[in-house]
């Protein structure tokens, strides 16, 4: 098994999902080698989710010789993304290669920077744009966003899926890196929600940015730096 219990969340373990993190790490990554990796990160963990959190079941089939059983995935219709813009683009485009036929959702939501943190470590949350799927019970949703800083922006995303939906049978928060201050507040907030990274890190600078991370996503995925 590739995923571990480490108490404050759930940690990717796959051999390639830490050799491309590690890669997205290096500040020598540049732009397009960034968005592929994000893109591969992503369909690594989709594909570890698959094998971590969801059922196989027992089926008769025909193959050109004669009658047998096979296993195939339960669930795999019943898959909800959310994409956190903008950072998270790429990341879901690696997920959809695992989950190819999920209902997707979209939120946008930033952190007001220029406002500083408050006396708790949060950042104000603006929410610009919500467009959801219908969640039910039997759904697996999974919540992508690569950085978990200080959870202020997973908890403002969390607030939009949950509050007018049923709860659904799996709930993950995907992150490729997490601060264990985000962590920590994500799970006192939501503890119905399954956090699952790829790694997690020393800390939060003083500016709420994850150390030793690997700067901001969104900036180097697209260019905008």
């Amino acid at each position: 098994m590739t995923i571990e219990d480490r108490d404050d969340a759930y940690l990717v373990t796959h051999a390639l999902a830490k050799h491309t993190l590690s890669q997205l790490r290096d500040v020598e990554t540049e732009q397009v080698s960034f968005r592929k990796g994000l893109v591969k990160l992503g369909r690594i963990c989709g594909y570890e989710i698959i094998d971590g959190r969801m059922e196989t079941e027992y089926v008769e089939l025909e193959t050109p010789l004669e009658t047998t059983m096979g296993e195939q995935v339960r669930g795999l219709d019943d898959v909800v993304i959310i994409n956190v813009l903008r950072a998270a683009t790429p990341f879901v485009e690696g997920l959809l290669k695992a989950f190819p036929r999920a209902r997707q959702g979209v939120i946008s939501a930033s952190r007001d920077e220029e406002a500083g943190r408050e006396d708790d470590g949060s950042f104000p949350i603006s929410v610009d744009y919500v467009k959801l799927p219908e969640i039910t019970e039997d759904d697996t949703v999974i919540v992508a966003d690569p950085m978990l800083a200080t959870g202020s922006t997973m908890c403002a995303v969390l607030d939009h899926i949950t509050e007018n939906s049923v709860e659904p049978e799996n709930l993950i928060v995907l992150s490729a890196v997490s601060a264990p201050d985000g962590l920590l507040r994500v799970d006192d907030e939501f503890p119905e929600a399954d956090l699952l990274t790829v790694s997690i890190d020393d800390k939060l600078d003083d500016d709420g940015f994850i150390v030793p991370g690997l700067g901001d996503a969104g900036d180097r995925a697209f260019r905008t730096t």
